[in-house]
Formats: structure tokens, sequence, C-alpha cells
């Protein structure tokens, strides 16, 4: 972590509705709901209570009855029938808030679920994007589906985060069942495994000798190696592939150092989830020549605006190209706004996700010889920009709105980057584009 302050994606729940009703559909049969559990669950829920009362950024918490809320959801509790009930549950009294950045991260499971596809919303609709080799969804999916259930739920842009948090986080499932129409109009219904990796209960990481220890590490070069800057230098234009704001000053400056030798930037924030507020102010301090207020912070007291002061003679004076979508979220999203409200640059693709305020993490843990790990991310301050909007709910609308259709994910095609490519100067095909980043997974 680069500072205390984060902005980063929330994978919002939307309405309790849709968690009343998933909780009593999932598939699997997930760990049984013991006393012991009970009280575990019961006691993060009292967390999530607590850290919200002492911390939110509206202290009236959006004059809801927090403690009549807190008995409600602590009654659901002690009825609930698996721990992944009793986590929907302490989501949804936090999905009270309607707030993208408070949200609860439960305890990691020990069995480690592998859907074997991925989506995203492209418009209003989500589409597989990505298909795993060697799993149950290679044979049963293809790239360009439109996913129109996703086990018996309707999805479309303001229900997929919802869905994405409750079974990618919450509650994972063993198969899903997905109703799919593909690019030709075709319509299937097909039920797909997931791949289950069962991990350690206990870790035995005390020393340089043991084979848990460097398990971790290969675990965390492998993840540092999916989310690392990419980026392609083509005649007088730079191709910045950044998928997250965790960079120290040092390395920011030196791609800006790289891109200061080209005429055009195309800063590549589709897919971005933010990260670090220091990373984003340093970002808009490499391309202006003069100091930036990038938002006024409003919160609990008075606090100070969110400022980038600026590299003088060493910024990036060129011209700027931005490219979001539906997942870039709170520092891409600011940074996109940004660089539209000063009039620096052209953003191009997708509205955001519309995920951006500025949060703390609070960490827990319950337990005493084994530890059982949570956290909180609870808002601290909302952004209020230039215009004197808020990005929240709302995201950012492209200057150049640039879809990608159904037969183009199928084949691979990227309009969207061919025509940032054009903006710049060059003539890249949409073909070509697609192949410029290719998609990595993690090893299993």
């Amino acid at each position: 972590m680069l500072s205390h302050r984060t902005l980063h994606i929330a994978l919002s729940l939307g309405t309790v509705g849709f968690l009343a009703v998933a909780l009593g559909l999932a598939q699997t049969a997930p760990q049984g709901m013991d006393k012991i559990n009970i009280d575990r669950a019961r006691v993060m829920l009292h967390d999530a209570y607590d850290v919200v009362k002492k911390n939110y950024y509206d202290q009236k918490i959006h004059g809801l009855d927090w403690e009549a809320r807190f008995r409600e959801h602590d009654e659901k509790i002690t009825n609930a029938t698996s721990v992944g009930q009793a986590f929907g549950i302490i989501a949804g009294f936090l999905d009270g808030l309607n707030d993208s950045h408070t949200f609860f991260r439960p305890p990691s499971r020990q069995t480690r679920v592998e859907y074997g596809f991925r989506m995203q919303v492209v418009g209003s609709d989500a589409f597989i994007t990505q298909v795993r080799p060697g799993t149950d969804a290679e044979s049963k999916l293809h790239i360009g589906d439109q996913v129109i259930k996703y086990d018996r739920f309707s999805v479309d842009r303001d229900d997929f985060h919802k869905i994405s948090y409750y079974f990618g986080s919450l509650a994972p499932q063993g198969a899903t069942q997905l109703d799919l129409r593909s690019p030709a109009g075709e319509q299937r219904q097909v039920l797909v495994s997931s791949t289950m990796h069962v991990r350690k209960k206990v870790l035995d990481i005390s020393s340089l000798d043991s084979q848990d220890f460097w398990q971790l590490i290969r675990e965390e070069e492998n993840e540092d190696h999916v989310v690392r800057q990419r980026y392609i230098e083509t005649g007088d234009v730079m191709i910045w592939k950044m998928p997250e704001f965790f960079l120290t000053d040092h390395e920011v400056d030196h791609l800006f150092d790289i891109a200061r030798k080209h005429q055009t930037l195309i800063i590549d924030l589709r897919g971005n989830p933010g990260g670090a507020v220091v990373t984003l102010e340093r970002m808009v301090g490499n391309v202006f020549d003069h100091d930036i207020k990038i938002a006024d912070r409003v919160g609990r007291k008075e606090l100070k605006p969110q400022l980038a002061k600026t590299h003088g003679g060493n910024t990036f004076a060129g011209k700027i190209i931005v490219l979001v979508d539906s997942r870039s979220a709170s520092a891409a999203e600011l940074f996109a706004r940004v660089i539209q409200l000063e009039n620096r640059g052209v953003v191009v693709g997708d509205r955001t996700s519309g995920s951006v305020m500025e949060a703390k993490g609070y960490p827990r843990s319950q337990g005493a010889d084994t530890k059982i790990f949570y956290s909180f991310s609870v808002t601290d301050a909302d952004l209020i920009m230039k215009d004197g909007k808020s990005l929240e709910h709302a995201g950012v609308v492209p200057d150049e709105i640039v879809l990608p259709t159904p037969q183009d994910l199928a084949e691979g095609r990227d309009p969207a980057l061919s025509r940032a490519a054009t903006l710049a100067g060059l003539n890249i095909s949409s073909a070509a584009a697609g192949k410029m980043f290719p998609f990595e997974w993690l090893p299993l």
C-alpha cells in the first residue's frame, strides 16, 4: 500500500433484495453454520457496525437508524444456514449505505474457486470476454457470448457488480448456470463446472527453508507479473497499458521519462480498478505544467482538497488519449475526468464504473491459535470535481464512445484502441490492436 488513503473499485451490491434472493439460491452446500461459525459471523457484523459508526465520512450515516439496522441483521445471522449466507448478510448490512467504497472483505476460503471465464459489461450488456484453457468453460462458452442470466439473475450494467461480488467473494459456486446469446443471435443454457483448489489450513512460513514460504513468494510474483505496467513504442506514440494505480513516484516518473520521447501518449486504463491516491497525484502532476486540484474532499471534518503538484519542466507536454471501459474505476475515473475537465486530452471507450469515493481499510481478526482475517473498506471522503459533481454512481462518459461488438470480442478485435491509434496518427487495425496486450491468466 502506497498510501493510507486508497481509491479503488468496490463491487457494490445494489439492492438488498438481490442479496435476499441470492442467499436462497446458492447452488453449492458451503460450510455449515454451527454455533462457532454463527458467533464468528456475529462478531464480524458488530465490527462492521463499529467501523462505520466511528469512521464513515457522513457522521449521520445518511439518516439510517444504524443501531436498528444492526439488530435486524444480527437476528438474520442467527438464522443463517451457511457461511456464505452469513457473509451475504454482513455485506447486505453495509449495502444500505449505497456506497461503492464501503464493503466487507470476507476471510479467504480454504477452497479457491476458478470459474474458468471472465465477464465484462460493454455498454449495457454483459459478455464473456475470456475463457480459460483446460477448464469446463472452454468446451461450453465462447468469447463474445452475451450473458443474459447468471444463475437465474438477469445481468446488465446495474446488476453486474453485485453479482460479481456475491458469487466471486461471498459465496463462490461449484457450478454456474448461464443463459447465453451467441454473436449470431442463438440462445442456449449451459451449466459450467468450476475448478476447485484446496489450500492448506495452516501454512509454515517460519523459515526460508519452508516450502510454504516459497509458495507464497511464487504466488506474489505471479500476481505482480499479471498487473505489471506494459507499454509499446511505435513511431511518435507510446501506448501505456496501466492495470492499476499502485506505483512508486520513481516508477511513475520513469514511465513519463519514456513518454516524453514521443509526441502522443495513449494511456489504457481499461480494467483498471484504481489504487493509491499518491499514484494518482503523481500521474496528474506529470501531465500538467501547473498545480491541479483533482477534487474537493468532503468528510466528517474539514479536509484539504486533493492536489497534484506539477513537475514543471519535466511534465509530458504532448497529446494525451485515455482509454476507459466499464471496469475503469475510482482513481482511473478521476484521472480520465481531470483530463476532460482541464481540456488536456481525449477520453475514448465505454462509460466508466461510477465507483469513486475515498476510503481506508480496517483489518480485523478473530481467534488465538488459528487466526481468521477479514477487513472492511469504509469511505472517509466524498470527492467533488471541478464541475461541482461527484462521479459516484455516474462515471465518466467518454468524449468518443467506442464499443466492441459481440463479433469483435469473438474475433479478438479492439476497435477502441484502434480508434485511439488513429487519433494519434497511427494506422492500426482493430485486429492488430487486439493482439497488442494479450490477456494473461494467473497460474492455478
